[in-house]
């Protein structure tokens, strides 16, 4: 499960971090760009404006050595702050609720009625790393941590993208990803989809749809809100 918590929390981190780059819908659509630097320019002015968000995602995590494909989909909620928190519902196949919060994750499985309780604040270096994916930091500073490339422009969902690949600086986070591959639309700066590459060669994929940014949410949305007779487990 510690290995599992790990996973989750790269992919919840880097998947809001650049749904954070995004700017709304209302921006103009892109015109062929293929120069990095205007594209980390258009992220960099894009994250500045998002303090909230939502969104519909998917994971597809294959293990290459056996051949074994698995996938979740339900909704992602982001709240940009000092302290920033995301919240993932999954639906399917079978309902899980995920929270991180000042250094801290949760996951609520309520087919056990258990919530499972991380202690995060060891892992804050590669916790930052990924923060700096695109949670209101400058992408100088993404620059610092991860070298960076465009790929192409690839049509993907009846879209047209830049395909993007960041590949981690430090150890301490390419212990975990090896790469991530990221597929962001010209026409709205959304990203549509991302692929994480573990050093096994093991990788997952997160795609986005219905994303919606400075919406107002519930205030409760950010609390885990498991039953008082959930049982607490602390993982580590």
């Amino acid at each position: 499960m510690r290995n599992a918590l790990k996973t989750w929390v790269s992919v919840l981190l880097a998947g809001a971090m650049t749904l954070a780059l995004a700017p709304p819908a209302s921006a103009r659509k892109g015109k062929h760009h293929t120069d990095l630097a205007e594209i980390l320019s258009q992220m960099n002015e894009a994250s500045k404006k998002l303090h909230i968000l939502s969104a519909n995602l998917e994971y597809t995590k294959v293990t290459v050595l056996v051949d074994d494909k698995s996938t979740e989909s339900g909704q992602l909620f982001f709240r940009k702050g000092k302290t920033p928190e995301i919240r993932i519902e999954m639906q399917k196949p079978e309902k899980k609720v995920i929270l991180f919060r000042k250094n801290k994750g949760e996951i609520y499985l309520p087919k056990i009625n258990q919530v499972q309780e991380y202690n995060l604040e060891q892992k804050s270096d590669l916790v930052q790393q990924f923060f700096l994916l695109g949670f209101g930091t400058d992408t100088n500073e993404l620059k610092k941590s991860y070298d960076i490339k465009y790929l192409r422009e690839e049509d993907l969902q009846d879209d047209t993208t830049v395909l993007l690949e960041l590949t981690p600086r430090k150890g301490a986070v390419s212990a975990q990803i090896s790469k991530i591959q990221l597929w962001v639309s010209e026409e709205s700066w959304l990203p549509t989809q991302q692929k994480f590459f573990e050093p096994g060669g093991d990788y997952l994929v997160a795609t986005y749809s219905g994303v919606k940014v400075n919406r107002d949410l519930p205030g409760t949305i950010f609390e885990l809100n498991a039953p008082a007779n959930a049982k607490h487990v602390k993982m580590n």
